[in-house]
């Protein structure tokens, strides 16, 4: 794929930086954005790219990817010691998608410049695991001992936000969404293994000692990463996702004689004091009461988001055996060329596609045995087995039970096609209360909304609003949220449902069935095997084709 306009996220990282290059040398693009965290970051590299490649169409953009945008270049020290900004992260994090979406910064930059292709050269496992979870938990099991104070709430916040699973799942469910929305063509993640290619016994780590849980927890969220981009490659109507995963220390950037900072602050150059045996070790003192020697200045290589390192450290952890190290320039070169459409032999995605087990042939042949069997053992049982709940989503109970009314009341589908809704919606809730199925649905959370629309019959427990937390309780309902929660799983007798599945039947008549004469591909998600076919290949129909849950291939 080549021209467009090309999105580089994380471009002013190492690789990010030689991504772009790489772009505006091989795919002649109509436009590269460059994004990272900060102004601060982008603007010499747009200086740089616009001075090397004069008359390309280079723009910048930053903030953080993961936050709402009007926090975005806010600082997490600030953040996390705002009250406001904490229950603002919270909610972006853990409530409405639909909210989250509208605010996220990473939403609305792919808005804003609706690329052909974005190339993600974040290092997100990094962000996430560093934000450390395991120094919260600790955090807050000291409170625990020591009586809950407004500390341990404002420490109990910063954990829920530390979380690497709920941020990795919400920024992926948000970038897939905001891809489609803007059309894009690919997207290419560089990603990461955490370890630099290294197994558990990795000697080295960000400064703290070892086994390092937090960089256990980097690879977890790097292959959670990769678990979920692989989901997003095989959800149809999206862009095509691959992902590089480079398995060495990525370097390098420039040697130079540099000042040395640790989390962002300069480390000062001091002189040592005696402490006697026995004296309290306190291990942060207050740096200002110390010698001031100047800045510590020493010959460092700088390998970009990796970290700086001195002449000895880079010397261990590129030896022979050790980590080792990879180009961003031959980095940049398999993303560029997978983003193009050319085959590398790197691709993460495609790899697990190559590996992962998927149905097989005798499995085939055994759903047929597996359905005659449930039948026989149903009609022993002298009960109809539709729904228990334990499979989601909350639709597929409320589906199958409706399809079972239908197809007991009705008939088949051409029956249905041709039923008259107000005559049928009544002939549902009498079948329903005469038999058991009222009491089936309702005893495992779904209720029957009855046709006048104004009165439901239901069990102990309700299933659907899905009410997270300790408030299981809706004050006066409006008729909006009623309707809302009859299409997301109750049982809906009314004759507007009832039309509904009419003309859901008509579709599946209309799209035919397989015969001898045409061919393989006469039989897909688009069609039922049968004029009268079991409940669940009717659900199936529905989900494939209104909510689009199919498999990619076949």
């Amino acid at each position: 794929m080549n021209g467009g306009t090309w999105l580089v996220l994380g471009g002013a990282g190492l690789v990010g930086v030689q991504v772009a290059r790489r772009l505006l040398r091989d795919v002649a693009p109509a436009r590269v954005v460059i994004a990272s965290l900060r102004e601060s970051e982008v603007a010499p590299v747009l200086a740089a790219l616009r001075s090397e490649f004069q008359g390309a169409a280079i723009d910048g953009a930053w903030g953080d990817l993961f936050l709402p945008s009007d926090l975005a270049d806010t600082p997490r020290a600030a953040l996390m010691a705002s009250v406001a900004h904490r229950r603002r992260l919270l909610d972006a994090l853990y409530g409405d998608i639909d909210s989250a979406a509208r605010d996220n910064r990473l939403c609305t930059l792919i808005a804003s410049t609706r690329p052909n292709g974005v190339i993600d050269c974040v290092n997100t496992a990094t962000g996430l695991s560093y934000q450390d979870v395991f120094d919260g938990a600790q955090r807050l099991r000291d409170h625990l001992g020591r009586g809950w104070s407004d500390a341990a709430s404002v420490d109990a916040e910063a954990l829920l936000l530390s979380q690497s699973v709920p941020q990795i799942v919400r920024h992926v469910t948000l970038l897939d969404r905001a891809l489609r929305a803007a059309g894009t063509s690919v997207y290419v993640k560089v990603g990461t293994t955490g370890t630099g290619g290294m197994g558990l016994n990795i000697p080295y780590t960000h400064g703290e000692d070892r086994p390092s849980r937090v960089l256990m927890a980097k690879t977890e969220a790097g292959f959670g990463h990769t678990g979920l981009l692989f989901l997003m490659a095989r959800t149809p109507g999206g862009p095509v996702v691959k992902e590089i995963k480079p398995g060495a220390m990525i370097g390098y950037k420039r040697i130079a004689v540099s000042p040395v900072s640790r989390k962002g602050k300069p480390i000062r150059l001091t002189s040592p004091r005696p402490l006697p045996l026995g004296a309290a070790l306190e291990l942060d003192e207050d740096p200002t009461t110390w010698p001031d020697r100047g800045p510590l200045e020493v010959a460092v290589v700088d390998t970009g988001e990796n970290g700086v390192f001195s002449h000895g450290e880079f010397a261990a952890i590129t030896a022979l055996g050790q980590m080792e190290f990879v180009t961003p320039e031959e980095i940049a070169g398999l993303v560029v060329r997978e983003a193009t459409g050319h085959a590398t032999g790197r691709e993460m995605v495609a790899a697990l596609d190559a590996s992962v087990l998927g149905p097989s042939y005798k499995a085939g042949l055994l759903r047929d045995l597996a359905l005659r069997d449930l039948a026989e053992t149903e009609r022993t049982a002298g009960r109809p087995s539709i729904a228990l709940g334990q499979l989601g989503p909350p639709e597929l109970s409320k589906l199958l039970f409706e399809a079972w009314l239908l197809k007991t009341a009705v008939g088949d589908l051409k029956a249905q096609a041709a039923m008259d809704p107000t005559a049928v919606s009544g002939a549902l809730a009498d079948l329903a209360t005469s038999t058991d199925i009222a009491s089936l649905a309702v005893s495992i959370g779904v209720p029957l909304l009855m046709p006048d629309g104004e009165s439901l019959l239901r069990g102990p427990r309700i299933n659907v609003p899905e009410l997270k937390g300790l408030d299981r309780r809706v004050e006066a309902p409006s008729r909006a949220q009623w309707d809302t929660w009859a299409v997301k799983g109750w049982i809906d007798l009314r004759a507007s449902n009832v039309d509904r599945w009419k003309a859901r039947a008509g579709a599946m008549v209309s799209a035919g069935l397989r015969t001898a004469g045409s061919g393989s591909h006469a039989l897909d998600h688009g069609r039922v095997p049968a004029v009268d076919p079991a409940i669940g290949d009717i659900v199936a129909w529905v989900l494939a084709n209104e909510m689009n849950g199919h498999r990619v291939e076949g």
